[in-house]
């Protein structure tokens, strides 16, 4: 068991002195030894040396006084083992050159044993855990099915992604047969992750909130409680969906441990969704890191008065921004470490 046990606390819905703090995307791009790193290797080098993942994990460790850490790695590890060869292009982000088109593309998706073609990652686990030494505990995550749906078919980053939903509407036995795939392979790779000692998992639904609510329940929703029921008897389970906000209300009834909101829902209204039944966590805007650091200390202290000090863990509504100063996000974590 960690020495600082307060975010398992939280997730746990037991009574706390304070909110635990973490940030998303928190061993990234605004740290400067993230980017002198960059600089050395491509992106899917670092997730793919456990040496580098590490280190990686453990970068905002040293600076911020944080309640979790979250392994270093990418959603896209998972359709890469499955056999869609996704690379980083610059100034595209994301690229897959021969996107899912058809039912036969679906078909020949693969699924190797995850100790095999993710081990890489699991090795990344070992070597972190040995490193942050039980100080605070250690986050695995995935993305949601949908989200792996959305770039699988679109074949790079999109603000809307209309390929993909005209996929499932056209074709939703194709959609639904690639969303089971995802979805079981998933499972297996997140149980690997506990197995090897992440203390919780976190699910990433980045692109849910791009659907309806009725189509939310079909193509992603279903696919995600299939997870958490999975792996709720072996570690906690934090579900995030971004703009997602209409489902807070079915998800609390789920096994998740915790709901992470963005900044589109107010603290009141997600507690008001989720009859305050649920652990909650969020939803401060990434943009305000970059508003003055006494404005962030005290909007910071504010969002924890709205939310409470019980069932809530501090963080962002999405990743931190690449050009956020360090001192901001000092002054973020500083707000909920001194919150009384």
């Amino acid at each position: 068991m960690p020495k600082n046990n307060l975010f398992l606390d939280a997730l746990a819905g037991r009574k706390v002195q304070r909110p635990p703090v973490w940030m998303m995307r928190q061993a990234g791009r605004f740290l400067p030894e993230f980017r002198a790193m960059r600089e050395k290797y491509d992106f899917f080098t670092r997730c793919r040396r456990p040496d580098l993942a590490a280190e990686i994990t453990l970068m905002p460790v040293k600076r911020l006084p944080i309640d979790a850490a979250i392994l270093f790695s990418d959603i896209l590890v998972v359709p890469q083992a499955m056999g869609m060869p996704f690379e980083i292009k610059e100034s595209v982000g994301p690229f897959l050159k021969n996107p899912i088109a058809s039912q036969r593309d679906i078909e020949k998706l693969q699924m190797p044993d995850v100790e095999d073609s993710l081990g890489y990652v699991f090795e990344a686990i070992d070597r972190t855990l040995c490193l942050l030494d039980d100080e605070i505990p250690l986050i695995g995550f995935s993305g949601s099915p949908w989200t792996i749906l959305c770039y699988a078919v679109e074949g790079r980053g999109s603000k809307t992604f209309d390929k993909a939903k005209v996929f499932c509407f056209q074709h939703p036995d194709w959609a639904h047969l690639l969303l089971q795939k995802i979805t079981d392979y998933t499972i297996a790779y997140l149980s690997k992750k506990i197995e090897h000692g992440v203390h919780a998992v976190q699910i990433f639904d980045s692109w849910g909130g791009l659907l309806s609510p009725k189509d939310y329940d079909e193509f992603s929703w279903k696919y995600i409680n299939q997870i958490t029921e999975a792996l709720a008897d072996k570690a906690p389970v934090i579900v995030f969906g971004k703009g997602c906000w209409f489902a807070l209300e079915t998800m609390c009834d789920s096994k998740a441990s915790a709901l992470g909101v963005d900044w589109t829902i107010s603290p009141q209204k997600a507690r008001e969704f989720t009859h305050n039944k649920i652990t909650l966590q969020g939803n401060f805007d990434p943009a305000k890191l970059l508003a003055p650091p006494k404005k962030i200390y005290a909007e910071a202290q504010q969002m924890i008065r709205e939310f409470g000090v019980q069932k809530y863990i501090v963080n962002l509504g999405h990743g931190i921004l690449p050009d956020v100063p360090v001192e901001n996000a000092e002054a973020f974590v500083k707000a909920v470490v001194e919150f009384n």
